[in-house]
């Protein structure tokens, strides 16, 4: 006899999930997830002047920042044939790699780390035996005896007066927790260390774009100055300061961030064959070397990998109406074609149609309409986005960069390629990746300051930035890699004027419903057969849901016709 539990809302993320699971046996037979929010900004943009769309769905979400501006100013450049500067191209590299770097540090500290690490097991720790653990496996100097006694004495504090704090409400003493104390003594440390680094990474940001998380971008280039002498402008001061911070930011991954992976990663090696899912991957790239943004250039290589089959790469078109669509079988909104159709973004709908029970209700009902996310589908398949999709693809296109890093992680923990498609796999890939970003904002960095030296300070076009030179009708796509994955943002533009704008979310391809022939997208695929020690506690569910990083946005918040909130918080 099956059980089906629910856990709304998913705590740790960004918005608002629900996901419910059918147990039996002891392991997941059937999943659903279910987005529990809705933000509508394509039709708040409907109408409005196209230059000013990076502001508005730049508050899309708080912790993507800067992505989908970035998207929304392609999509305006490549409707109306905007080639922008190279150093424009440059800094907008160095902010996405700045926040992509930033991202993935606070997601496995913050956010997915006590999945794995149990912080009431390191008052048991011994202290020297945990700096010994610490010095072997990095040279980072906050390692000492003393140092680790000292947090140890304030966490003895935080338990003994009751209040956890921010470690409240955790699953602590749980069986599925493996990790000796010295380790989970490491992990908190290096929890409460990432505090205070992640705060200095996106001063790029603000040095560039002016503030964070919401930086200034400007349809053709970017609206800051490069004026060495200038104190207004970005000077040599500004410069050398971004330089440092990069610099700070490759030595935390390299001697904090990957090193703790390659500790914790030992223990829990049998989720290497766990939460893998569909086995289909997606990547739009990213991170070009030129102002010409061609797929050549790109730092991260686009493509798709089908059924887990390493020995092909398929070509990506997203003008292609056969390729992406997007469909609505067991989404609460309604297309003027009908619920089977699946429509390409240019002509994409967002009408509201929420047919489902009043809050609060007990469970979904996944044979109709569940959840507020579309249901995309690349040519019909479901497919897996984010930094696992990327090194993947990365790895499988033989890019010398991807495979040095992977193959050595791989043979530091001795397992084969194929433990990367699981949740373990997921991940140790945003580790791997942020290796390699942090790598790369040196080169873009260096390549900036070349630029400057040579004479060229452009940051902007201004060459087709005036209405009156556009044609009565432009469309146009704009794409990144957003920490979570392929982002797009599709723009019609009509008489000066946006008459459709479409978002596809990373979290839209991973977190949507089933689509019209019942097949599942990437979380509930991935959590099928885990293994669920204890109903009351499914902190398995929250290991592989968390390793996505769902980002749901943070729009709109439900409550009840009186204006109570309908769900309380139940997990860490």
């Amino acid at each position: 006899m099956s059980q089906r539990i629910v856990v709304d809302p998913i705590t740790r993320i960004e918005g608002h999930l629900r996901i419910e699971a059918e147990i039996k046996g002891g392991k997941i037979e059937e999943a659903y997830s279910s987005g529990t929010m809705v933000r509508l900004i394509e039709e708040i943009l409907r109408g409005r002047d196209p230059r000013d769309a990076w502001a508005f769905v730049g508050r899309v979400c708080g912790v993507c920042t800067s992505v989908h501006s970035t998207a929304s100013v392609r999509a305006v450049e490549d409707a109306l044939g905007i080639v922008i500067p190279p150093n424009a191209e440059m800094v907008r590299n160095l902010m996405f790699c700045a926040q992509n770097i930033q991202d993935h540090v606070v997601h496995f500290y913050h956010l997915h780390a006590l999945d794995w690490v149990d912080v009431v097991s390191a008052l048991k720790a011994d202290p020297k035996r945990t700096s010994e653990i610490a010095q072997s496996i990095s040279n980072w100097p906050k390692s000492s005896p003393g140092y680790f006694s000292d947090l140890q004495k304030r966490l003895t504090k935080f338990v003994e007066s009751g209040q956890l704090g921010i470690f409240a409400n955790g699953y602590w003493g749980h069986p599925a927790y493996k990790l000796p104390p010295e380790v989970n003594l490491i992990g908190v440390a290096h929890y409460l260390e990432a505090l205070e680094w992640q705060k200095e990474i996106v001063k790029v940001h603000t040095i560039f774009g002016g503030k964070n998380p919401h930086p200034n971008y400007l349809v053709g280039g970017m609206a800051c100055s490069i004026g060495l002498d200038d104190t207004s402008g970005i000077n040599a001061e500004r410069l050398s300061y971004v330089l440092t911070v990069l610099k700070q930011a490759k030595e935390f991954v390299e001697q904090v961030y990957v090193p703790d992976l390659l500790a914790v990663a030992p223990y829990y090696l049998d989720w290497g064959a766990i939460g893998g899912g569909l086995g289909n991957y997606l990547v739009y790239g990213d991170l070009s070397t030129t102002s010409y943004r061609e797929p050549k250039n790109f730092k991260f290589p686009a493509g798709a990998i089908l059924n887990k089959d390493l020995s092909k790469i398929h070509e990506v078109d997203l003008r292609s109406d056969n390729e992406v669509q997007e469909f609505i079988s067991h989404s609460w909104y309604e297309y003027a074609g009908g619920d089977g159709v699946g429509l390409h973004p240019w002509k994409g709908e967002t009408k509201l149609n929420y047919t489902g029970p009043k809050p609060p209700f007990e469970h979904l009902n996944i044979d109709e309409k569940y959840s507020f996310l579309k249901t995309p589908r690349w040519k019909g398949h479901a497919m897996e986005v984010g930094p696992l999709a990327r090194v993947l693809v990365g790895y499988a296109s033989g890019r010398p960069d991807y495979k040095e890093v992977v193959d050595s992680v791989l043979k530091k923990l001795n397992i084969p390629a194929t433990a990367l498609f699981s949740t373990l796999g997921r991940t140790a890939a945003r580790g791997l990746e942020a290796l390699l970003v942090a790598q790369w904002s040196l080169e873009f960095y260096e390549q900036l300051i070349t630029n400057i030296k040579n004479g060229d300070t452009r940051m902007a076009a201004t060459e087709k930035f005036q209405p009156d030179t556009w044609p009565k009708q432009a469309m146009g796509v704009g794409h990144t890699e957003a920490p979570r994955g392929a982002l797009a943002h599709w723009i019609v533009i009509e008489d000066q004027k946006i008459a459709n704008y479409q978002l596809v979310v990373p979290s839209t391809w991973n977190a949507s419903p089933r689509d019209k022939e019942g097949k599942s997208s990437a979380y509930e695929a991935a959590l099928k057969d885990t293994p669920i020690a204890d109903p009351n506690q499914p902190v398995e569910i929250l290991r592989t849901i968390h390793s996505f990083d769902p980002c749901l946005a943070c729009a709109v918040h439900l409550y009840d016709e009186d204006g109570k909130h309908i769900s309380k918080v139940k997990v860490l």
